[in-house]
């Protein structure tokens, strides 16, 4: 039995590495005495996969983690004991039984949303809710984002522009475009919410918002640290429409029909 769980990483927590965040979660299922499936073979090992981890220093409330569950397993109270043995900087919020055709989260990915918080006490154009709302719209109405994409090989100039969605510093916009309603992000009591933006992300393209404020920064001729922000993801999402290699982006052709991963493959869903 396949199944998605989504969970948040915040607080301290956002230090700890992916392999560190996979050893936790098996211990966890472990305690809690969750039957998920085994490898077969010499090493066998938990059948379990993350959806695009998060960088060291990133939170979120919209973190997924494909696992696969022996046909015995009780789902009824499963959130329940599997949060028993966590601590309350890694909770698990949702748990969606998938249908047993259905692709992992990171082989559907498409978009992610994010939010971006001013850290307390740092000096940045973005808390003056004027300048803000100009540049935003200023950056929104250009027809090229250039920035420098790098990698563990190479260093390319990119244009960005079709891969942004949307860059707004309205939460209510934000919701309204997204059709999601985040309640209250789990933020830092201190960090001071700031812009909010929907990205492509995946296997095939993936927009970090680094950059996105990097080239928004650069806009204003402002330095850009980006130990002065807190990056914290909302929401993930695959392209209904998508086939293996494809992006479709503000420009494409076929029309991006995005869909929350909790939903994406619900058993029961994708046939309605």
């Amino acid at each position: 039995m396949k199944a998605r769980l989504k969970f948040s990483k915040v607080g301290s927590m956002r230090f700890i590495g992916h392999l560190d965040v996979m050893r936790y979660f098996q211990k966890a299922f472990r305690r809690a005495g969750i039957a998920v499936s085994y490898s077969q073979g010499f090493s066998p090992h938990q059948i379990m996969s993350f959806a695009s981890p998060l960088g060291i220093g990133l939170s979120s409330d919209g973190e997924y983690l494909d696992i696969a569950l022996e046909d015995g397993e009780d789902v009824s109270r499963i959130v329940e004991r599997i949060n028993a043995q966590m601590n309350e900087e890694i909770w698990v919020r949702d748990f969606t039984v998938l249908e047993e055709e259905s692709k992992t989260s990171m082989a559907v990915l498409a978009a992610c949303d994010y939010l971006i918080g001013v850290k307390p006490e740092k000096e940045s154009f973005l808390l003056d809710e004027a300048r803000r709302r100009q540049a935003v719209e200023r950056f929104c109405r250009q027809d090229k984002i250039m920035i420098l994409k790098k990698s563990k090989r190479s260093e390319r100039m990119m244009d960005i522009r079709e891969y942004i969605y949307v860059v707004t510093d309205s939460l209510q916009d934000f919701q309204e475009f997204t059709g999601v309603d985040y309640g209250t992000p789990s933020l830092e009591e201190e960090v001071l919410p700031a812009l909010y933006m929907q990205l492509t992300a995946g296997s095939v393209v993936n927009i970090k918002p680094e950059l996105v404020l990097e080239a928004l920064f650069a806009q204003e001729g402002e330095d850009f640290r980006w130990t002065d922000y807190q990056v914290h993801r909302l929401e993930m999402y695959g392209d209904i429409g998508m086939k293996k290699g494809e992006v479709h982006t503000r420009t494409s052709e076929d029309v991006c029909q995005l869909m929350p991963l909790w939903q994406y493959g619900e058993k029961g869903k994708m046939d309605e």
